[in-house]
């Protein structure tokens, strides 16, 4: 659950065009005289922080419902639109856009009884459909299909479960993007859901019990029978049994004691143990907590300290295996006997290494271990007792993900992905040692004309961080190349190689795409980790900062070339160095962002970053910090600031739209000079999980026009 409501859309694009199938330019776009802002309103409202009175003149615009918030929003996305549909190339640029997304696309199947499972896109349709198959050679049955749920395709299905014989379903609806979920049952073999339906569940864990006659998950309260503050909070486990009405659900457990924490119900493989896994918000140090499955005694408190991140890998009977950076911040894995639990008696498998453990899987009854080095995988085979067995060797640097297999299977599957290297899907033989292509698409781009490298710079403090490179083989370092730089660093998430149309399309136009590997993530374990939180989030902007200076003195680029993009804590990123550094950069692109760092802990599930982040209300050092490099409080007046597109959706209730809202009207108020400053809010859409593909090719057909204009591109080329 804790990755789950930390993760976000990450589609990184710029564009520009030539008229479709020939070479000639569109005609040069002019930038227009800076533009009428519509006017929001200030007022005396302020706050006190340790003393110190900090103005919040934009406070009613976190009233999404009252009219004037949504009269000053509406005059915000017309003056958006008239923007970019003033650039001739838009139309072009999305019908590029839809041509290069239009394959099937796969993730990598899984398998539950004796059925494989997966999900596949034709190419177009708004969400994917789950599949089933006896073999991998059947013809594909559809389990459900999404786009059957709502006529604009804004109804996904987010979170899935399948029982252990393949036979019932599980699975969660998100209507608009919000976070908060209806679950639904349905039984495989006849597509009829059953009449129950769950309510108030959000980042929801679902445990099938192995005789299916129901299954654990965890939900929040009534939002009725809680105050607004507390909607977020009082997490709790439920016994649902099949068949019956969510009101007969039974309470399995709860803390009112600590109302903050979470809590991620699983079984294990042998359906001997409910586990819980046990989270304060977006802290990846957890509890442990498990009892029998049939039994109702308290449950026993493992892992109680939240001292260090334990995962849960799997159990040999009464021995839990755990992947652990207690005493190891780029992990290991660690061996306990719960008939011995005592610290002194856990074994150590696996020992840290120079690489950071990403993730692993207990399989054949071996450990497969995805090694993280440098920022890109490695796939490795150790025996139980830890010893080496054999690499898997990976098509090129990259990802490995959606790895599954049971702890008795001779098979497994994962999928294998790079920024150029689409998506693919492969299973591998333990018996025979033998790697096969399931799943291998086809789009109509030429990787081989281009190449990806990786490059590592020194940040201010002398801190060396890596980076990603793609563009055409045989670029010119000239200092004109339009360059795209994304960056994220925050909540212990790495931003490893991925495949993404919208950055075809921007490599296609000459341009360098850049991904900046920014302590705060997890890219070398722990360690990275924290040195880019809470007191130290400044060197996630310095690393930013320094990204950018690099490609500038190497020659790939210029600052009127450069843009950068974010989303999410990423949003907050590209806000934050933009203020720092507002003639460093010729664009940016800034994504659902969190921009009032004072505040954000009193919206929806925003008090789950106050492990990251800190809090301005809990001490005089932590108010500074935040103080420092909110975007919203950091707005000079007079300033001339890079073209910005700040983007938000009316129904997310992750990073709500209140923050982009009032970071605009900031900057339309106290900036200088012409440079446009963009606000756009999309409608029926959340934080991006589940985002129908129509509006996404909007989205980013408009972010294409955005950059396309302001940083003068109409001489690149688009097919």
């Amino acid at each position: 659950m804790k990755k789950l409501y930390i993760r976000l859309l990450v589609t990184m694009t710029v564009s520009a065009a030539l008229c479709c199938g020939c070479r000639r330019p569109f005609p040069t776009e002019t930038r227009p005289a800076k533009l009428i802002y519509p006017p929001a309103r200030k007022d005396s409202t302020a706050d006190i922080y340790h003393g110190v009175k900090v103005p919040d003149p934009y406070r009613w615009l976190e009233d999404a419902d009252a009219s004037e918030t949504q009269a000053w929003v509406a005059q915000q996305n017309k003056l958006t639109s008239d923007f970019l549909t003033s650039v001739t190339a838009g139309e072009k640029i999305k019908a590029r856009l839809t041509h290069l997304l239009n394959y099937p696309r796969y993730s990598a199947p899984y398998k539950e009884g004796d059925r494989y499972f997966f999900w596949k896109n034709e190419g177009l349709q708004n969400q994917s459909v789950l599949y089933t198959q006896k073999t991998l050679e059947d013809k594909l049955r559809v389990v459900i299909n999404p786009n059957l749920l709502s006529a604009d395709g804004t109804v996904a299905v987010t979170t899935t479960a399948v029982s252990k014989d393949g036979t019932l379903l599980a699975y969660a609806l998100s209507r608009s993007g919000s976070d908060r979920r209806d679950v639904k049952i349905r039984t495989i073999d006849s597509s009829r859901d059953y009449d129950e339906t769950l309510k108030w569940c959000k980042f929801t864990s679902i445990a099938w019990k192995h005789n299916n006659e129901g299954f654990f998950y965890n939900r929040f309260p009534d939002p009725n029978t809680v105050p607004p503050e507390d909607q977020a909070n009082y997490n709790r486990v439920y016994w649902h049994k099949l068949g019956t009405a969510q009101s007969q659900d039974r309470l399995i457990y709860e803390r009112p004691d600590n109302k903050e924490l979470t809590f991620d119900p699983l079984i294990t493989e042998d359906g001997k143990f409910l586990i819980l896994n046990v989270y304060h918000g977006t802290d990846p140090k957890n509890r442990v907590y498990y009892r029998p499955v049939e039994s109702t005694a308290p449950f026993i408190r493992l892992l109680d300290e939240a001292d260090a991140r334990y995962d849960f890998i799997g159990n040999t009977d009464s021995v839990f295996y755990f992947n652990t950076d207690l005493d190891a911040p780029r992990g290991r894995i660690i061996a306990i006997d719960t008939n011995n639990p005592a610290r002194e008696n856990w074994r150590e498998i696996l020992p840290q290494t120079d690489d950071v453990i990403d993730y692993v899987g207990l399989i054949n009854n071996h450990f497969v271990v995805a090694y993280m080095h440098d920022v890109h995988h490695q796939l490795k085979i150790y025996n139980l007792d830890g010893t080496f067995v054999r690499e898997i060797t990976l098509p090129t640097l990259g990802t490995v993900g959606g790895l599954s297999g049971k702890q008795d299977d001779t098979e497994m599957f994962f999928s294998f992905t790079s920024f150029l290297f689409p998506t693919t899907s492969y299973r591998y033989d333990f018996l025979t040692q033998q790697l096969a292509t399931v799943h291998k698409p086809k789009i109509d781009f030429d990787p081989s004309h281009y190449e990806t490298k990786q490059v590592f710079y020194h940040s201010r403090d002398g801190t060396r961080v890596p980076m990603f490179i793609t563009h055409k083989k045989g670029l010119k370092l000239d200092a004109g190349n339009p360059t795209l730089l994304y960056g994220y660093g925050g909540y212990n998430i790495s931003r490893k190689p991925y495949f993404s149309v919208y950055v075809l399309t921007w490599l296609e136009l000459g341009g360098v795409y850049a991904v900046a590997n920014l302590r705060g993530g997890g890219e070398y374990g722990e360690e990275w980790h924290q040195a880019g939180m809470l007191d130290k989030k400044q060197n996630v902007f310095d690393d930013f900062i320094a990204a950018a200076e690099w490609l500038i003195e190497n020659k790939y680029t210029s600052p009127n070339k450069l843009a950068i993009r974010g989303g999410s804590n990423g949003g907050l990123l590209v806000a934050a160095c933009m203020l720092q550094r507002p003639r460093l950069f010729g664009a940016v692109v800034c994504q659902v962002p969190v921009t009032d760092m004072l505040r954000y802990h009193k919206f929806t599930v925003g008090r789950y970053w106050i492990p990251e982040y800190g809090s301005a209300e809990a001490t005089p050092q932590e108010f500074k910090v935040l103080y420092a490099y909110s975007p919203l409080h950091n707005v000079k007046a007079g300033v001339e600031y890079p073209p910005i597109l700040v983007t938000s959706a009316d129904t997310d209730d992750r990073v709500v739209p209140a923050h982009a809202k009032k970071f605009v009207a900031a900057l339309q108020a106290k900036a200088a000079g012409k440079n446009p400053i963009l606000l756009r809010v999309e409608t029926k859409a959340g934080h991006g999980r589940g985002k129908p593909i129509s509006k996404v090719i909007d989205e980013q057909a408009d972010i294409y026009a955005f950059l396309l204009k302001t940083l003068d591109l109409q001489n690149n080329n688009v097919k």
